[in-house]
């Protein structure tokens, strides 16, 4: 406390009629080491279980303290406060509500109260340091317009990250519930496929059983008419040998009468058969393998038809409506009025457009997508070459084209007849369909990196690119190939689903 404060405080306690010089010289001794001794006590007043501020003034036991005086640097009581108060010369002073470490509140340059602060160096200050070198040309504000303003701001910032946490525990509860769908999916999915492949195994063992038996009753059938055949002969074989150890037996005969009399005629036992032309013939099992495996080929395919129908009708939910964006159509490309077809011809007659294929025979759809899941179906019926599938916003359509996912496109495609394939970044995979697909579906999953094709008529998957990042927007794509002198005129055609 500065030795003015001190003695206007104290004059004021004595007598506020009495001069306040002589008050001031009187006690301000007094004053001092009474504050020495508080100061020495302050450490103390923590430890005490006290859930106030003391006043600083009181004799034991100390009263809870209504304001801090910044310039005192001291806290009063109701009773000790009535000084600052009514006294002209301690109304000056600022109080504060009570607080401790009153110190920590001056100024260390100045041992002013710091009752500024510096917008320019976002630092609390007093009046004294406003001249100095460090703070010239700065922007102070009061200490009061300062904490209005930070506590607004933190208030704003307060309601900020409130409504952020708000947000999260959204996402949060968003993704608990996707997880648990998710899980949910996952398990309806296990026990259908579960149930799936179990049949199928069962059936692939039903078959095994079949073909094994087969087999068997083949081998039996061979053993059966091998030992109809040995015992016939064996039976044969005994009787001639029966044959020729009497006539044995009669050729050493001496006596002519003898030997005439009983001499058989000079024939083969009667009932033999002639072998010359009989041969065993054994079981060929050649093929019975592949006949097996078409057999459980076809078994398999009556088995899994139903499950191919039940995912084309799935991602048929996902159907859009597609219509071809003329401008970007190759020179030589005819686009029907409706944007639902497309052919190859040799007229050439068309405005420059940035967007256009200059040297691939193909064009784009309007709609673009990137995000969820799309489909759409096109008709290749009567055609010889085609290409259908997406492209991304960003291929190279000025010069030449390479229609692989490592440059932006996902793709099946026909090249003369009979002759199908995927463009994989690595290179053409033959495609194998049961039968010349008629119409072509096309799925996009964009958040799975999922593009599949399937006929759409007998519901197989001819197809499928995965595990692919999409970062951009893409479109459907469509190439009906070359006119070929006539023979691949048929239009591409954009169908309902």
């Amino acid at each position: 406390m500065s030795s003015q404060s001190s003695s206007l405080y104290m004059a004021s306690t004595r007598s506020q009629g009495k001069n306040k010089d002589t008050k001031t010289n009187n006690t301000k001794p007094k004053l001092r080491d009474q504050r020495d001794q508080t100061e020495g006590k302050r450490k103390r007043k923590r430890s005490d279980s006290m859930d106030f501020v003391q006043c600083d003034y009181c004799s034991e036991p100390k009263l809870k303290a209504l304001k801090s005086c910044l310039v005192c640097q001291c806290s009063f009581c109701e009773k000790h406060l009535q000084p600052h108060l009514t006294d002209s010369g301690l109304k000056t002073h600022q109080l504060m509500e009570p607080v401790e470490n009153l110190k920590n509140r001056l100024c260390p340059e100045h041992q002013r109260p710091l009752e500024l602060f510096c917008d320019t160096d976002e630092k609390l200050v007093c009046i004294m340091c406003i001249p100095a070198v460090e703070h010239q040309n700065h922007k102070f504000v009061h200490l009061e317009e300062a904490y209005k303003r930070r506590k607004s701001s933190l208030l704003s910032v307060q309601n900020q990250n409130q409504h952020m946490v708000k947000e999260r525990k959204q996402k949060l509860q968003e993704i608990q519930r996707r997880l648990k769908l998710s899980d949910t999916e996952v398990d309806i999915e296990k026990l259908v496929g579960l149930q799936v492949f179990t049949a199928l195994v069962e059936s692939v063992q039903r078959h095994q059983e079949l073909f094994l038996e087969e087999l068997q009753e083949k081998k039996l059938l061979s053993h059966e008419r091998a030992n109809e055949m040995m015992q016939q002969l064996e039976q044969e074989i005994c009787e001639l040998q029966k044959s020729s150890t009497e006539a044995e037996e009669l050729s050493r005969s001496q006596d002519p009468l003898h030997f005439l009399q009983h001499c058989p005629e000079l024939t083969p036992p009667a009932g033999l058969k002639d072998w010359s032309s009989v041969s065993f013939e054994e079981e060929r099992c050649e093929g019975s393998v592949v006949r097996g495996l078409q057999e459980l080929e076809t078994s398999l395919s009556e088995e899994i038809k139903p499950h191919y129908e039940a995912e084309l009708r799935r991602v048929q939910k996902f159907a859009v409506d597609v219509t071809l964006d003329p401008d970007t159509a190759c020179p030589g490309l005819v686009v029907s009025e409706d944007l639902k077809q497309v052919h190859d011809t040799d007229v050439k007659k068309v405005t420059d457009s940035p967007l256009r294929f200059t040297n691939c025979l193909a064009v784009v759809g309007k709609q673009s997508f990137s995000s969820g899941k799309f489909y759409f179906e096109v008709q290749v019926k009567g055609k010889t070459s085609w290409a259908l599938g997406v492209a991304q916003e960003s291929v190279e359509r000025q010069g030449e084209t390479f229609t692989d996912p490592e440059h932006g496109f996902w793709c099946i495609a026909l090249k003369n007849p009979n002759q199908y394939f995927a463009c994989t970044d690595l290179a053409r995979v033959r495609l194998s369909p049961a039968r010349a697909p008629q119409k072509v579906g096309v799925f996009v999953d964009y958040g799975k990196g999922l593009v599949s094709f399937y006929d759409a008529d007998s519901a197989d998957c001819l197809y499928s690119f995965r595990g692919y990042c999409f970062k951009e927007k893409l479109f459907p794509h469509f190439s009906p190939g070359n006119n070929r002198e006539g023979s691949n005129s048929a239009p591409l055609v954009i169908t309902a689903v």
